[in-house]
């Protein structure tokens, strides 16, 4: 007898003991039944258009800000200030025009206010990932996922409200969003480790994943349009109206596990039980913590991640900053520039996970080589493209070139680093997600803030360093990862197998007894 609510794969479904079988070897025994229409795929198609909206709740702040903020306030100059190192767009008052919209007021808040508000975000969402992590992977990560997401929408909505009450309010409640959304990942993981075939693996994650670059290709334009048309506040009621109505097609959608999913066929739902095994679904209330923390594989993951966030979250959080003070495109313009590097990193994204399972399928190369190939393409080449970009000066051509190659580059990585938890240890791979998400929203926290330290004056030269650094973190990533990194399952992650079997075997035949 199956439990529902959470996932519980110990057996195949004939009741042969699958428990000495590699997963790689067992997996094309019997043709897989076709991707299309299926239901892992629509799993997959909703998490995409779910962490597009999540990323739009995230990134409407960075946009908006340049319409909430007055300009005129208190931001000093240099002498050798941005304004004379780049030429004006003749179109680049438009940001001007928002002081002409009724009712949408102004702030003046410095360089330094402005990357503690981008920050605030991710100071909330620090706090949520191991302990989202270990319940979704303990009690399924339907309600946890669904949920993150509602919360954060419904708080969106007070952004305009929060702000006018001041920093402190409006601080307050963008830390609280990311304590919400900070369960979503994780919960993401410990959906896929009930779901997601292994051969199947790279590409069902990619696709997930890959919809916060979707959202914020659409999120950052569609903010600056909203902004110069209706004002920022509808910006925040736009987004949070958004992640409500997919909040309630996930809720009727989504099961925690094959077995409970009423909609799936018999085919499909044994393909992945069979497929997956003992070492996937969802693990015990006590978890060998000890032997996670002194694994080396995982913290060459964390270094990695924090290394790769890094630059992702200094482009995410101030590029639309970049593109209005140093390249002064106006706001619908920097809005839309913006977004070109996020479209190349989710169709790099979504390509690297087909050929990561293509690779492993074809057995040309293991499931080490393809997360280390992968890795080091995400986070090397596009640390070389920026620090291109510090060096093209106002051509703003080739610096959106740069920028958006970079972007779309690191989008491979989607294929190495980030989906090798579930290689490690898949029955553990929402909580190991939590821990490396929670080091790598580090860099959410410390990076805006570091760049409106580094860029007071706005001048080139301090963009300049900005984007080196960036690129020198992601180097050290790179090379941690390629020494120390694996994708080979952990010991610790298989040990409690024979323990946790026992003990669902025993509450079954309690079950059957009851209900006799």
């Amino acid at each position: 007898m199956a439990k529902y609510g959470q996932c519980s794969i110990n057996s195949a479904p004939d009741g042969t003991d699958e428990e000495s079988t590699p997963l790689l070897a067992r997996v094309g025994e019997e043709p897989a039944p076709p991707q299309c229409c299926s239901v892992r795929c629509g799993l997959a198609n909703l998490m995409f258009l779910g962490f597009a909206v999540v990323y739009a709740l995230r990134v409407n702040l960075s946009v908006a800000m340049v319409a909430m903020v007055n300009g005129t306030s208190g931001q000093p100059m240099s002498n050798h200030s941005s304004a004379e190192e780049c030429p004006t767009h003749a179109s680049t008052n438009d940001s001007s025009s928002m002081e002409q919209l009724a009712g949408v007021p102004q702030y003046p808040w410095d360089s330094d206010t402005q990357g503690l508000l981008l920050a605030a975000f991710f100071s909330g969402y620090l706090f949520t990932q191991v302990p989202g992590g270990y319940l979704a992977g303990r009690l399924g990560g339907r309600y946890f996922l669904g949920g993150g997401v509602l919360g954060t929408a419904l708080l969106t909505l007070l952004t305009p409200s929060a702000a006018s009450l001041g920093v402190p309010w409006l601080f307050t409640l963008r830390a609280l969003e990311g304590f919400g959304e900070g369960v979503t990942y994780p919960a993401m993981m410990a959906l896929w480790a009930c779901w997601a075939p292994p051969l199947e693996r790279s590409r069902l994650v990619s696709l997930a994943g890959a919809g916060g670059n979707f959202g914020a290709f659409v999120a950052l334009p569609l903010t600056g349009a909203i902004c110069h048309s209706l004002g920022w506040p509808a910006v925040f009621y736009c987004c949070g109206g958004a992640g409500c109505v997919w909040a309630l097609f996930w809720f009727i959608l989504v099961s925690d596990d094959p077995r409970s999913h009423p909609r799936i066929s018999e085919r499909e739902r044994d393909y992945i039980i069979t497929s997956i095994g003992k070492q996937g679904g969802s693990h015990g209330w006590s978890v060998p913590v000890g032997s996670m923390l002194r694994s080396v594989p995982l913290w060459s993951i964390v270094v990695a991640q924090v290394c790769s966030n890094w630059t992702y979250y200094t482009l995410l959080t101030c590029l639309p900053t970049y593109m209005d003070n140093i390249l002064h495109f106006n706001i619908r313009e920097s809005g839309l520039l913006s977004a070109l590097p996020y479209l190349g990193g989710w169709f790099c994204s979504v390509l690297s996970g087909v050929v990561a399972d293509c690779l492993l399928e074809r057995k040309l190369l293991g499931v080490t080589a393809v997360r280390k190939i992968f890795t080091l393409t995400g986070l090397l080449l596009p640390g070389m493209f920026l620090v291109g970009e510090s060096f093209v000066g106002c051509a703003g051509g080739l610096a959106v070139l740069c920028l958006t190659v970079s972007s779309s580059l690191s989008g491979t990585s989607a294929a190495g680093v980030f989906i090798n938890q579930l290689d490690i240890a898949p029955r553990y791979a929402g909580m190991l997600l939590g821990i490396t998400n929670t080091f790598g929203t580090i860099p959410g926290i410390v990076a805006p803030i570091v760049v409106g330290h580094l860029t007071k004056q706005r001048t080139m030269a301090e963009w300049r360093t900005v984007f080196c650094l960036s690129a020198a973190i992601s180097a050290v990533g790179a090379l941690v990862f390629t020494v120390f990194g694996t994708g080979e399952p952990q010991s610790w992650a298989l040990q409690d197998t024979e323990t946790d079997t026992r003990g669902d075997t025993e509450t079954d035949a309690k079950e059957e007894r009851r209900v006799r």
